[in-house]
């Protein structure tokens, strides 16, 4: 089945380059076009797609209250932010809001497309710069530990490698396991923290000291 899209994006160039490349690729669809934050929320609501590519910086409202605002009303939309900021201040917002993932607009198209079908798929990925601010600035008191206590060795290893922004493919490399057993472990990680994909699990993880600088 193909993936339904709305593109949101002040800036007209954008959204026009955005579709007319994203039209070419294989079982994408474009269903939609928001230039705010308001009209973004109105069209997640109306045209239910499956993925929206929100930027950040937008007037009338941003994409971090409009990604708050869809994720409330429309649980199961993922929202994949693709903006020029980088830093903690948007960053992390972002992912609070509850963005499935964080590109920055500097991307390849193709890696773009790739972190799209990755998402959809379940592998919530951060850019690497995106992932760098996550785990070197981001601080707050820590949470319930208890969760912690009941991961295994190589689960905590897992969740380690998920906060540094690593696909199964890159975790299976990285601890010599094979990407089926990487995904069990997710699969596990999740239902132990309590959380809905792999980006909430990082920012467990990062809260939590799981990852130190």
């Amino acid at each position: 089945m193909g993936i339904r899209i709305l593109i949101a994006d002040d800036h007209h160039v954008v959204r026009r380059g955005l579709v007319f490349f994203l039209r070419t690729q294989e079982n994408i669809e474009i269903i939609g076009e928001a230039k705010n934050g308001q009209e973004a929320v109105e069209m997640a609501g109306k045209l239910k797609p499956d993925l929206i590519l929100m930027d950040l910086a937008m007037p009338v409202m941003d994409g971090i209250e409009a990604t708050r605002r869809i994720i409330e009303t429309q649980p199961h939309q993922k929202i994949m932010i693709l903006t020029s900021f980088s830093d903690q201040n948007h960053v992390i917002p972002a992912i609070e809001a509850g963005a499935s993932g964080y590109q920055l607009k500097d991307i390849e198209p193709e890696e773009l497309v790739k972190s799209i079908r990755q998402l959809m798929q379940g592998e919530n990925q951060l850019h690497p710069k995106a992932a760098t601010h996550l785990l070197s600035r981001y601080t707050l008191k820590n949470e319930e530990q208890k969760p912690l206590d009941e991961l295994t060795k190589r689960e905590i290893e897992v969740l380690k490698e998920i906060a540094s922004g690593k696909s199964n493919k890159e975790i299976a490399a990285t601890l010599y396991i094979t990407e089926k057993t990487v995904k069990t472990h997710v699969s596990s990680i999740l239902a132990k923290l309590e959380v809905a994909d792999r980006t909430q699990a990082a920012l467990f993880a990062v809260r939590n000291g799981v990852v130190k600088n």
